[in-house]
């Protein structure tokens, strides 16, 4: 059996999703995560085979939070290389709306820890494709 990101690069997709105070969600690995455990990241996963970017990302959302959200823009596509770890992804991030739903952790297993955060004020660690999303999204004008 083959791996994505192990075995063949795989695709992810996640989001910077924000509320309507601007606050940004973030998660916290757990014990499951398919990498960077314990690290605060903006979630998302894998693209199925025939799946459109945008809707992974909602998907992932309403699986993993039991949240809806709007991807509005792509904010890049990043190289996601853990030599550490054996993997190589390509994510795509997009900045995206929270649309309704009060977020929960629904596979506690891949998840610890769920909070809404103001930009300067963001837990740690953060993952490494998180922390190269955050430089993006600051960098913008």
């Amino acid at each position: 059996m083959t791996v994505p990101g192990h075995d063949y690069i795989g695709l992810g997709v996640g989001a910077m999703v924000f509320d309507a105070r601007g606050r940004v969600f973030m998660t916290r690995r757990g014990p499951a995560a398919r990498n960077e455990r314990g690290s605060w990241e903006f979630p998302g996963g894998m693209v199925a085979f025939g799946e459109t970017l945008h809707d992974a990302v909602r998907r992932e959302f309403v699986e993993e939070y039991g949240m809806r959200v709007e991807p509005y823009r792509l904010l890049d596509l990043f190289d996601h290389i853990l030599p550490d770890e054996g993997q190589h992804w390509i994510s795509a991030t997009y900045l995206a709306a929270h649309v309704a739903g009060t977020p929960a952790i629904r596979e506690p297993d891949k998840c610890t820890e769920i909070g809404w955060f103001e930009l300067d004020g963001l837990p740690g660690p953060v993952s490494l494709i998180s922390a190269r999303n955050l430089e993006r999204y600051l960098g913008e004008p």
